[in-house]
């Protein structure tokens, strides 16, 4: 059995860690907050602009535009979100699962565009390509942020290097539930969202290719900046959520270390009572 002494310097160590996780805890719900009600302005404006692009490629009919036939390469994009810090749960590693145990993603034909630095490093370590770091836009992400890259992977799209673009990030429900999600940005599939009967055929002024060649662009920086606000929220709270479910722990180990040193001082105490007594006994 550990001596008064271990027991009362652990029960020390982990009251000194339980103090650092409350911190921990209260620091993301303040950040929790603020990222959550970011979120739900910029959703709003997330969810219209995929419908309504969604809506108006549903009835486009054939349109020969290289946004929505392909390059014709087998490389693709794959823009990751994550973040740069840690003490997060399954947050990081969820959003890296999506790529190394899907069998749909061969890492010898994929170019990683990492957005925060755990999940750079992670893929690295995995073998897969990182083409673009970029640790500072999830500190604090902006639609200009969303826009520069959209404009460097359409670059890429468009020589060639590349014939697909995909967004993995962690779609943020509620202060419990996150999502990692892997979404295809290019070429761009539109859902079907009415009944084939009640399409009509979309006019455009100016012409159709033209028209895409503005709304496209827009369509994904728009889903980029939504992804990052999304992270941004699903990480605060799966770290409040780990820093809650450590703080709860270190109770439990504080509870038991503390009864632990109790029944060790009383068996110290009976001990010593025992000898004098024993001794009294001897003398008289």
């Amino acid at each position: 059995m550990a001596s008064m002494r271990d027991i009362k310097r652990r029960r020390s160590s982990i009251q000194g860690t339980q103090q650092i996780t409350k911190a921990m805890k209260l620091v993301s719900t303040v950040k929790l907050q603020r990222a959550r009600a970011s979120a739900e302005k910029v959703k709003v404006y997330f969810d219209t602009m995929y419908r309504t692009v969604n809506s108006i490629l549903s009835r486009v009919g054939h349109v020969d535009h290289r946004y929505l036939q392909g390059t014709g390469s087998d490389r693709a994009a794959v823009v990751v979100i994550t973040s740069n810090r840690g003490l997060a749960g399954g947050y990081n590693s969820n959003v890296v699962r999506l790529l190394t145990q899907n069998p749909q993603m061969d890492k010898e034909k994929l170019d990683i565009y990492a957005i925060g630095s755990k999940g750079s490093e992670t893929l690295a370590r995995h073998g897969y390509h990182i083409v673009s770091e970029l640790p500072d836009v999830i500190e604090a992400p902006t639609y200009k942020d969303a826009s520069l890259l959209t404009e460097e992977l359409l670059d890429s799209f468009a020589k060639g290097e590349i014939g697909e673009i995909y967004l993995a990030y962690t779609f943020f429900k509620n202060t419990v539930v996150h999502e990692p999600r892997l979404m295809k940005l290019l070429p761009v599939e539109p859902a079907e969202t009415e009944e084939p009967q009640f399409q009509t055929l979309m006019n455009f002024e100016p012409q159709d290719v033209e028209a895409l060649d503005l709304l496209i662009p827009k369509y994904i920086a728009s889903l980029i900046y939504g992804a990052l606000t999304e992270a941004v929220a699903s990480e605060n709270g799966a770290r409040m959520q780990a820093m809650d479910n450590a703080t709860s722990n270190a109770e439990e180990m504080i509870d038991h270390l503390s009864l632990m040193y109790n029944r060790a001082r009383q068996g110290s105490i009976t001990q010593e009572l025992t000898e004098i007594i024993a001794g009294a006994e001897a003398i008289s």
